[in-house]
C-alpha cells in the first residue's frame, strides 16, 4: 500500500511517484533523471500522493479517450507531462472517490487500447 502522506520520507514519496508514473500506459520503460527530479519537486512542494495519482490517471485517461479519428499522440516521455493537469487537480481537487472510478476507467480503457491493437 502506498502511503499518500507527502511528508513522508522523500525517497518512499519519489518511487511511488516514479512506479505510478511508469504503470500508465504510453509511458517509458525506466524512468529518467528529470522523471526523478519531477517527484521530488512534487515532493518539495508537498503535493500529496492521492492528487498526483489522480492526475496522472486523468491525464492517461484522455489521451486514450480522444477521437479514433484524431492523430495519434506520440508516446509520454516525460512525468513533467502530467504537471499541468496536477496543477489543475490542485487548483480544483476532485471527490474523494474518484480516484477509484479513475482507476476501474483507465484499467477498462487500457485493456481495450491493447485489444484494439492486437486485432
Amino acid at each position: 500500500m502506498i502511503n499518500r502522506n507527502p511528508t513522508q520520507d522523500p525517497d518512499e514519496y519519489v518511487e511511488a511517484v516514479v512506479k505510478l508514473y511508469l504503470h500508465l500506459p504510453e509511458t517509458p520503460l525506466k524512468p529518467s533523471t528529470n522523471d526523478r527530479q519531477t517527484a521530488e519537486m512534487l515532493h518539495a512542494r508537498g503535493i500529496n500522493l492521492a492528487a498526483v495519482e489522480s492526475a496522472l490517471l486523468l491525464g492517461s485517461l484522455r489521451r486514450l479517450s480522444r477521437s479514433p479519428d484524431m492523430p495519434p499522440l506520440s508516446p509520454i516521455r516525460s512525468l513533467a507531462y502530467f504537471l499541468p493537469v496536477i496543477e489543475e487537480i490542485l487548483f480544483n481537487p476532485l471527490p474523494d472517490d474518484h480516484l477509484k472510478y479513475l482507476r476501474k476507467k483507465l484499467d477498462s480503457l487500457s485493456s481495450r487500447e491493447k485489444a484494439i491493437k492486437r486485432d
